[in-house]
């Protein structure tokens, strides 16, 4: 299963895919699930979900889309003003380099570009550059050019470009939107092992959402299509073990294993679920790490709300350096998400199911 994860995870990492245009990651989870059996779906926003089985709705669900941005002006001389979609921080901005989705399908390479700082007063050399101070540079020398020969307009996405890279380090790998790609290759092969190999006493429904880096938007939409009674999200959260931070305090470590979230602002995390999560992984042996967040959210926030309350708990995979072009990830983290997912759908039958929500 490793070197088939370690392909998922470039496909998927290498993806453009940011909230609103998710077509290309969506491509992938139907091909890779159309002929594992069961029924393919969507909902009118573009989140997609496989179906199998019977008895209790138990969703695994990751997200599809990355941060990015949109095209909001081109100035005269061929430059490209941008708007943030997701949560970005300029720090990370300067000097990557960033693709453009055309209408056509076309992906225009660009760089993020300020005013020199030899150019700058020592006032504003030494302070964050706000978005509105960046452009995007891909060699064009009017708007003209732009829109005619680089068929670029107003809206079109703008996602980092980053390719998927083995570290020196084993078992480390580098890409751009960790946040959410391993939640959906977890999904994937999560799905491919349960439908094919291992069983599973409920319905599954195996789901990719749309637009979660936005407020968590098509969870909601997805719960009302695909009603699911449980939901595993799977997720990439920041890594808490790099330097700034007390190791003794650390709940999101790279090769920690799978992390197993109880609570963030978001949601609280159905607690019976929780239990269940940990002592799946206990009894399977899966390495794990409980995390309880101050900050942060996931699509719980939205599923724990949704229709009359979904018993929801989060999975992660600590990935350092989220919402960057390179971020960080141990495989064998991965390899445990995948692992606890399997086990812990195997052990959602109707009886398990009812025990979550009964509070009479």
């Amino acid at each position: 299963m490793k070197d088939k994860a370690i392909a998922l995870l470039k496909e998927l990492t290498d993806a453009h895919s940011v909230p609103g245009y998710e077509d290309e990651v969506r491509a992938i989870f139907a091909d890779e699930l159309e002929n594992v059996g069961g029924d393919l779906d969507s909902d009118n926003q573009g989140s997609v979900y496989l179906e199998h089985g019977s008895g209790p709705r138990v969703m695994i669900a990751g997200h599809m889309d990355e941060v990015g941005f949109r095209v909001q002006h081109i100035t005269p001389n061929g430059f490209l003003k941008f708007v943030a979609v997701g949560g970005w921080w300029t720090h990370n901005l300067l000097s990557q380099r960033v693709t453009v989705l055309t209408k056509s399908g076309e992906k225009i390479l660009g760089v993020i570009s300020s005013t020199p700082p030899h150019f700058l007063s020592p006032e504003k050399r030494n302070r964050v550059l706000g978005l509105s101070e960046l452009f995007i540079d891909i060699g064009a020398e009017s708007d003209t050019e732009v829109k005619k020969v680089f068929g670029i307009r107003l809206g079109d996405p703008i996602a980092p470009s980053t390719e998927f890279t083995a570290m020196n380090k084993d078992g480390h790998y580098m890409a751009k939107a960790f946040d959410n790609r391993v939640g959906m290759a977890c999904a994937i092969q999560a799905a491919q092992i349960l439908v094919r190999e291992a069983g599973h006493p409920n319905t599954l429904i195996a789901a990719g959402t749309v637009q979660e880096e936005v407020g968590l938007r098509g969870a909601k939409s997805l719960a009302n299509k695909a009603k699911p009674d449980i939901a595993i999200i799977l997720e990439g959260p920041p890594a808490d073990d790099t330097p700034g931070f007390n190791p003794s305090e650390s709940q999101g470590k790279l090769g920690g294993g799978v992390q197993i979230r109880l609570h963030d602002p978001s949601a609280i995390m159905n607690p019976r679920l929780a239990d269940l999560a940990i002592e799946t992984a206990e009894a399977e042996g899966i390495n794990h790490q409980v995390t309880v967040r101050s900050s942060g959210g996931t699509d719980a926030g939205s599923f724990s709300m949704a229709n009359t309350g979904i018993p929801c708990v989060v999975l992660g995979v600590s990935s350092r350096y989220i919402h960057s072009h390179n971020a960080i990830i141990n495989i064998e983290d991965y390899l445990c998400m995948v692992e606890l997912a399997v086990a812990l759908v195997k052990r959602i039958d109707q009886s398990t199911a009812d025990e979550l929500v009964r509070y009479l």
